[in-house]
């Protein structure tokens, strides 16, 4: 395949604010947001990054990994508090004018499934609940034939369910630590757990696939493990559970409460025995296990953990990501971003939009280490990246 120079998008960064001005709206304190070209100049002149080869349009990376699958985050807001996630007293709020409208997803969605390869559309958040336009985002890009999930906390979703699966949508991760109400308010700082598990049941009654994530906190929630999975498997949701990653905006993490992997199997291998699945596992960031009761030998269902720390999956990794104020990110452990909104206000047409995109996921890192030693600790925490 013959290389050739990096196209120009045509697109300029934006002048720097003058000393003591305001940031812009949707400015993201201690991240890099730069036209996908700049970030590429950067990135190569840090690294050796070889030019993007000729021929093929879709979002690939220098380490050959094609990205298919894109998570789009609707807002920064969330009307809980996990410890683990956010301070307790809530984040910065983004203005309004600076997220993306239900517009702009759909153009952006809609080229990312015309011309990228994308087929799979995950709405994140903070709580994607919390945009009053979310039926209508889903009707708009359930109309471009691509699979739509949505990750949310599940408050509220007993009232929207049943109109969420009439718009296009078809599954949802609910965020769910605990099913014990002490704990649960614990962890989230709100006794909301009531709300939450008649969420999922008014999913499962709108035909809404359900999928349960949660996070095992050492000394809090990690002992009730083999208690969730049992009431995710009565119920026929899969359960996985996510290793804690370094994306508090505290920057309190450091791996000591971490409960990993290989400690999520110990804690669950009590009551179930574990084989590993033998379904391919197509890019998704989940090993899924069958799991078998030890008590009565029968087959139960599945269980997946996400190994996100310490068995990293970088290498088959699928995934693009865009943030609510329309930037690009290749990487979840990243504090890079490169701006597709901004252009697409300034007037760029698609083809400079499609070219920019490609770019920022060309410089996509080889791992979440930023190809050095060590985890990269991001500025922005989840519920600001999206997850």
């Amino acid at each position: 395949m013959t290389a050739r120079a990096l196209p120009s998008t045509g697109l300029l960064p934006a002048a720097a604010p003058a000393a003591g001005a305001a940031p812009a709206p949707g400015a993201v304190p201690g991240s890099s947001v730069l036209p996908a070209s700049g970030l590429l100049r950067r990135v190569r002149a840090e690294s050796s990054v070889p030019p993007r080869p000729l021929g093929d349009d879709g979002l690939v990376d220098r380490f050959g990994r094609r990205a298919v699958d894109l998570r789009v985050s609707l807002t920064e807001r969330c009307n809980l508090r996990c410890t683990y996630c956010m301070p307790a007293e809530g984040l910065p709020v983004i203005p309004t004018d600076a997220l993306m409208t239900a517009a702009e997803i759909e153009r952006l969605v809609r080229l990312g499934a015309d011309h990228l390869g994308v087929r799979k559309v995950r709405f994140t958040g903070g709580e994607p609940l919390l945009r009053a336009d979310l039926v209508d985002v889903i009707a708009r890009c359930a109309a471009l034939g691509v699979e739509l999930s949505l990750t949310t906390n599940a408050i509220g979703l007993a009232s929207r369910a049943a109109d969420l699966r009439a718009a296009g949508l078809e599954r949802v991760n609910v965020s769910l630590d605990t099913v014990d109400p002490d704990v649960f308010a614990t962890v989230t700082r709100r006794p909301f757990l009531a709300r939450v598990l008649d969420g999922i049941a008014a999913a499962a009654d709108a035909g809404l696939g359900v999928k349960v994530n949660a996070v095992l906190l050492r000394g809090v929630n990690d002992h009730l493990a083999p208690e969730l999975l049992a009431w995710c498997l009565e119920r026929g949701h899969e359960l996985r559970f996510i290793e804690q990653m370094p994306l508090d905006p505290g920057h309190a993490w450091d791996g000591t409460s971490m409960v990993t992997a290989a400690e999520t199997r110990e804690l669950l291998s009590a009551e179930y025995v574990l084989t590993p699945d033998t379904a391919p596992r197509d890019g998704a960031p989940a090993e899924r296990f069958r799991v078998v009761s030890r008590a009565t030998g029968q087959d139960l269902g599945t269980v997946g953990i996400i190994a996100s720390v310490t068995e990293s999956f970088c290498a088959d990794c699928t995934r693009t990501r865009l943030t609510a104020e329309g930037h690009v990110r290749s990487c979840l452990f990243s504090d890079e971003e490169a701006d597709l909104l901004g252009p697409m206000r300034a007037g760029a047409t698609d083809a400079e939009v499609l070219d920019a995109w490609r770019l920022a996921m060309w410089a996509k890192p080889r791992d979440h280490g930023d190809d050095q030693d060590g985890m990269v600790h991001p500025a922005r925490g989840m519920s600001a990246i999206g997850g």
